[in-house]
């Protein structure tokens, strides 16, 4: 069964750091562009961080220069490292999977097909 698993969320306080995991199963990661978005309680669903099948990577102005996105063939996953979190941060994290490198160009991160279930972070004091 292919699937996309995040984890890694949890609990920090301001100006902490965390490293989010995506880990596919059934499918090899390597062709696909992948994305993280987030989402707050109230508010809508955005795009956070994507990475290209090449390496190339995309971010959000919210939080470009604090969080990086990575990826590794050999353990089929992608990453997301989260530095110098703020309480604006604290949402469900989620990845996500495009066929189409092109995806990441738009802000929105279009076009995904595979979504994984999503780890929550909290950032408080």
């Amino acid at each position: 069964q292919s699937q996309l698993v995040e984890s890694g969320g949890g609990l920090v306080q301001p100006g902490g750091s965390l490293r989010l995991s995506c880990d596919a199963t059934g499918w090899d990661l390597d062709y696909y562009a992948v994305a993280w978005f987030r989402q707050a309680p109230g508010k809508e669903r955005e795009g956070v961080a994507c990475i290209t099948s090449t390496r190339n990577t995309y971010y959000a102005d919210s939080v470009k220069g604090r969080f990086s996105i990575t990826r590794h063939s050999g353990k089929n996953a992608a990453y997301l490292q989260l530095n110098s979190l703020e309480q604006e941060d604290t949402a469900n994290y989620y990845c996500a999977a495009s066929e189409t490198d092109s995806s990441c160009k738009d802000p929105v991160y279009p076009g995904m097909k595979h979504w994984g279930r999503g780890t929550p972070v909290t950032v408080s004091s």
